[in-house]
């Protein structure tokens, strides 16, 4: 299912949402990884929970990023109906050095096994060996 009401009003809430380097950054992410928490975008981004989480909201109310809970973690992801249109915009992005280092923090935290969903498969490993 892709966006089927893009018209002036719904277009210019999406551009604005683009407007802001922070959005930007974060949608990045959610786009390159699939779904992320919170806690996760705050060790990357180096933001406050505060910072990302208005962001997320406003992600969310565009109609730009859906989210699951799982235990106390909420994951956030690019919602299928906007993947098109945010892959199109995002593609304008790929060589962009702060976004570049953004991945590269991305990869150093998920070897070093930081980030929450890694975390959950643990737990659940370890839930599953009783």
């Amino acid at each position: 299912m892709r966006l089927k009401h893009f018209n002036l009003s719904v277009g210019s809430q999406i551009f604005k949402a683009f407007s802001d380097e922070s959005r930007i950054r974060i949608m990045y992410l959610l786009f390159k990884n699939k779904e992320m928490c919170i806690s996760d975008l705050e060790l990357i981004l180096d933001f406050t929970q505060t910072k990302i989480s208005r962001h997320l909201i406003y992600l969310k109310n565009v109609g730009l990023v859906t989210y699951r809970r799982l235990d106390q973690w909420t994951f956030y992801s690019v919602k299928d109906e906007s993947g098109d249109f945010v892959e199109i915009v995002m593609k304008y992005f790929e060589k962009n050095p702060e976004l570049i280092n953004d991945m590269n923090t991305y990869r150093t935290l998920f070897s070093n096994r930081e980030l929450a969903i890694n975390k959950i498969e643990r737990k659940n490993r370890k839930y599953q060996a009783k």
